[in-house]
């Protein structure tokens, strides 16, 4: 039988209605007036007349952007530093989360405050760096990005709350029928987490992408800057980033942080979509069943 809905339940869904449009409204405005700048001519950015629509369009900062070889070289760079360091986090915060989440392994009441104790408190940048370039000889090299915060403590205990929730009944079974431990996890476990595993390459591979301080600190080489470092150095109009004297040059010059940027954003909004029923499955499992 369906009820009437009451005065309350319709003042509510037209409150929700509305304070949700605000909130894509405000989500949506800086990425849009970044498109809009950098569909725009130079003397209309310079003026400040572009706000949510392009003015005098043009797609010569593009152009520009695309015909630069090294662009295309840290755009590179990006995607291997980022394909890397998500395989590497995923597989670390997998092997990691499985064993704490197992209640019956005595030592993991040492682990688990112990891994907790690291989300409150660091080395410190300093050490970190001692750490990296003289202790670990990792300097100006893909491992110095990709390994000091290969594993997130967050990620972990999400994880491990996900894995505490699969039925223990199945690895049960599949031990009696002579299945290892680690062809449980790998042909069991694993199976069934694709929603936290989605989740946790989303949150790796967004990270990945937009690091800057990491290279910032430990790349000397400037052919081994990661698409972010670029664009930040663009950002703060630092002189490593070179963009020409020539007449085409200026005459982007300043529309050409806006197109970088959407540029750089593209990627992680493209994958998004593809992994977006496994992210809000993985996230609301790992919080409810923690």
């Amino acid at each position: 039988m369906n009820r009437k809905p009451t005065k309350g339940y319709l003042a509510f869904q037209a409150v929700n209605t509305v304070v949700m449009v605000l909130v894509i409204i405000i989500t949506l405005y800086p990425f849009i007036y970044l498109i809009a700048q950098s569909l725009s001519s130079d003397a209309a950015v310079s003026a400040g007349q572009v706000t949510l629509f392009p003015i005098d369009f043009s797609l010569e900062t593009y152009k520009y952007i695309l015909r630069d070889d090294s662009f295309f070289k840290f755009y590179g760079n990006t995607i291997f530093y980022s394909i890397a360091g998500t395989a590497i986090s995923v597989f670390g915060t997998a092997i990691l989360a499985y064993p704490l989440s197992k209640p019956r392994l005595r030592m993991n009441k040492f682990f688990i405050p112990f891994v907790v104790f690291t989300m409150y408190f660091t080395g410190g940048m300093i050490p970190n760096y001692i750490l990296v370039t003289q202790w670990l000889k990792l300097g100006d090299s893909i491992w110095a990005i990709v390994l000091p915060g290969a594993i997130s403590t967050f990620n972990l205990l999400l994880m491990k709350s996900f894995f505490t929730g699969l039925p223990e009944e199945l690895e049960e079974a599949a031990a009696m029928d002579g299945m290892g431990v680690y062809g449980v996890f790998a042909k069991i476990i694993l199976p069934l987490s694709k929603p936290i595993l989605a989740t946790m390459t989303l949150f790796y591979l967004v990270g990945m992408w937009n690091e800057w301080f990491g290279p910032f600190l430990y790349l000397e080489s400037r052919n081994k800057w990661p698409i972010a470092l670029w664009v930040r150095q663009l950002v703060e109009g630092a002189n490593q980033v070179d963009i020409g004297s020539t007449a085409e040059a200026s005459s982007v010059q300043a529309t050409l942080k806006s197109a970088t940027m959407v540029l750089t954003s593209l990627p992680i909004i493209c994958v998004y979509p593809f992994v977006q029923k496994y992210f809000v499955q993985g996230m609301t499992m790992g919080a409810v069943k923690g």
